[in-house]
């Protein structure tokens, strides 16, 4: 079975996570520049298979999308123009970089250690495709 693939996008940086082959469990699988990140999928889609992709959807606490919708939603065209053959789901990621934050106090990181932002991105894709995962059951 393919995976599925989750992006937390930044202008900076992206924390990326994917499912085992069962799409049972979601793990943190990276974070990379946010400028690598077409180049990064392209050599990933070449040795894994994917057949669908989360793009974080940011809203604010109303629905309303928030500040840097524009910003994802441009990413998210982009890569349908680039990757036709994979299918995007958006999802809500409000609360996904706190729940991150969170989780790492949980699991006994020390202040240096959650000051690690690209820690922080990668766990919130995590957090993403679990919270779909789920959601499917």
């Amino acid at each position: 079975m393919p995976r599925i693939l989750s992006i937390d996008y930044g202008q900076k940086r992206t924390g990326i996570a994917v499912t085992d082959e069962m799409q049972i469990i979601a793990s943190g699988l990276t974070t990379i520049p946010t400028n690598t990140l077409t180049d990064f999928l392209k050599d990933y889609f070449a040795k894994e298979k994917v057949e669908a992709v989360l793009i974080g959807e940011p809203k604010q606490m109303n629905g309303l999308p928030s500040e840097s919708a524009s910003v994802i939603n441009g990413f998210a065209k982009h890569f349908a123009n680039v990757f036709p053959e994979i299918k995007i789901i958006r999802v809500d990621e409000r609360f996904t970089s706190k729940m991150a934050f969170q989780t790492m106090i949980d699991s006994g990181l020390n202040k240096k250690q959650r000051q690690n932002k690209g820690l922080i991105d990668e766990i919130s894709a995590t957090i993403m495709l679990q919270d779909y995962l789920s959601s499917k059951k």
